[in-house]
């Protein structure tokens, strides 16, 4: 497991998606959100405690409106995972969740093999399973910092 963080007030959330392969191939649980899309019908579908979404649908979403992230914890799960087994476990969370800032890094959802965290605006947190996903998103970012590291000093 590894993960990174980028701490640039430019850099979105779809630009991070837009550098995760296969993102369209896990269902999406989206939790602790805040954010100002001006699409009504974005709007409405995160006007929830949580978000369940297919890959594909919230590519779409994401390419439909950029817009700001204040909080948010975007986690992947496999496709064959159904919700119901999914929300056995506590909602992951960013605002207040201090586990970020320790090592071993880990994501929050035991079941999550992804997770992307939007932190306060300014700040977004990419924890992952695979290395390899992390060091796609690290050389996409010219800001991104191993997560680990970054909690050491």
């Amino acid at each position: 497991m590894k993960g990174c963080i980028i701490k640039n007030r430019e850099i979105s959330i779809r630009k991070i998606f837009d550098g995760i392969k296969n993102a369209d191939k896990y269902h999406w649980l989206i939790t602790d959100m805040e954010c100002y899309p001006m699409d009504a019908q974005i709007a409405k579908t995160l006007d929830k405690d949580y978000c369940w979404i297919t890959g594909k649908e919230l590519l779409t979403l994401l390419q439909k409106e950029e817009f700001q992230w204040i909080w948010g914890v975007f986690s992947a799960f496999p496709i064959e995972l159904e919700l119901a087994e999914i929300l056995n476990y506590n909602l992951p969370y960013a605002d207040g969740y201090e586990e970020f800032w320790k090592n071993p890094v880990s994501i929050q959802h035991p079941l999550a093999k992804l997770e992307i965290v939007a932190w306060d605006g300014s700040i977004i947190i990419v924890i992952a399973e695979e290395n390899e996903m992390i060091k796609t998103v690290m050389k996409a970012n010219v800001d991104a910092i191993d997560l680990e590291c970054y909690n050491m000093e």
